[in-house]
């Protein structure tokens, strides 16, 4: 019998696996639309502290909020790609500099024109692969803004739907303790990680802004993004715009780009993010390095920005299990999971 259910339990695992791979397609752009849900409940909650408890004036302005959140990063990112385009003649000449004066330095005589290691790349399959991801982009929209609709409004009869699901009261407090610390653990990790990376842009911000980087409102955008990516975050948010302070400038100010966010980060991603976090999520690094680097590989960088809060639920849902509570504990932290079976 036993071994029965380890096949059984492998066989679903398997099977798991096979479905996030093959069916990505379908299930990326639901789970962003749940993550677009649940930020839209968790807002709806926040404002009604400050609106008497009215929901249809807290869900309004929830929905409002995040409808101009995500119109303002389309806003920016197009505008700034337009400016790109302009100013690729003035960053080539940069760099064409730049790489006479590197290879002047290693003594070297001939020294190779950009436009021909340009005329190497093949412009069109780049511009293809592009249109292709805005396109695909385009029409996940549609999908994606109906998935939100829809969960707004089953939203209502789900806590009927889990009463008759559980078939008890005491199954039914179980499942509802179990949904609740999985929804306060990511809360608690979204609000503070939030917090850190809008922190961290808006300082990255001033830096840019006193060196006079161009697009520094892009790069700071992109920073607060990529800080929700555990460890290879804060690296690829420094190295952006210290590499734009290259091709603008020169090396000197480069380095005091490169050294000025790097010296940020560092302060507020390795000095106050801890604070703040504290025990919380109780995640092994190890365990957040590997699932970085596998939902990475499956689903790029959607799958980068959710790891941890999937690796969260995991581990929740594994520590109120007797049989698989040792799962939990080795992907904990320090070993205690502190639920309750």
């Amino acid at each position: 019998m036993n071994i029965i259910n380890v096949v059984s339990w492998f066989g679903l695992v398997v099977l798991s696996f096979y479905l996030i791979i093959v069916g990505k397609t379908l299930l990326i752009p639901l789970v962003i639309a749940i993550v677009i849900w649940y930020l839209i409940n968790a807002l709806t909650k926040t404002y009604r502290r400050f609106t008497l408890d009215n929901y249809a004036f807290g869900l309004t302005a929830a929905i409002l909020t995040v409808v101009a959140v995500i119109w303002f990063v389309i806003d920016l990112t197009s505008a700034n790609i337009a400016e790109v385009v302009a100013k690729a003649p003035k960053y080539q000449e940069n760099l064409q500099q730049l790489i006479t004066k590197a290879l002047g330095f290693l003594n070297l005589k001939e020294t190779p024109n950009l436009t021909h290691i340009i005329s190497d790349i093949n412009f069109s399959k780049i511009i293809s692969h592009l249109v292709g991801g805005l396109s695909s982009i385009a029409s996940n929209a549609g999908i994606i803004l109906l998935y939100v609709v829809f969960l707004l409004i089953e939203q209502n009869t789900f806590s009927q739907k889990l009463s008759l699901v559980t078939g008890g009261a005491e199954r039914e407090a179980r499942v509802r303790g179990l949904m609740s610390r999985i929804n306060a653990d990511i809360r608690t990790y979204i609000w503070i990680k939030t917090l850190v990376s809008l922190l961290t842009a808006s300082v990255s911000l001033l830096i840019m802004k006193l060196v006079g980087v161009d697009f520094a409102e892009f790069w700071a955008l992109v920073i607060f993004f990529l800080n929700y990516i555990p460890n290879i975050g804060s690296i690829l948010g420094t190295l952006f715009p210290s590499l734009i302070a290259l091709v603008q400038f020169d090396i000197y100010w480069f380095i005091v780009v490169a050294g000025s966010l790097t010296a940020a980060q560092f302060a507020i991603g390795n000095v106050l993010e801890p604070r703040l976090m504290g025990r919380s999520l109780n995640l092994s690094t190890l365990v957040i390095f590997f699932s970085l680097v596998f939902w990475g590989t499956v689903w790029g960088i959607l799958g980068m920005i959710l790891c941890v809060p999937i690796m969260v639920i995991v581990m929740i849902v594994l520590a109120h299990f007797p049989k698989s509570r040792p799962i939990a504990i080795l992907l904990s932290g320090d070993g205690r999971v502190n639920c309750e079976l």
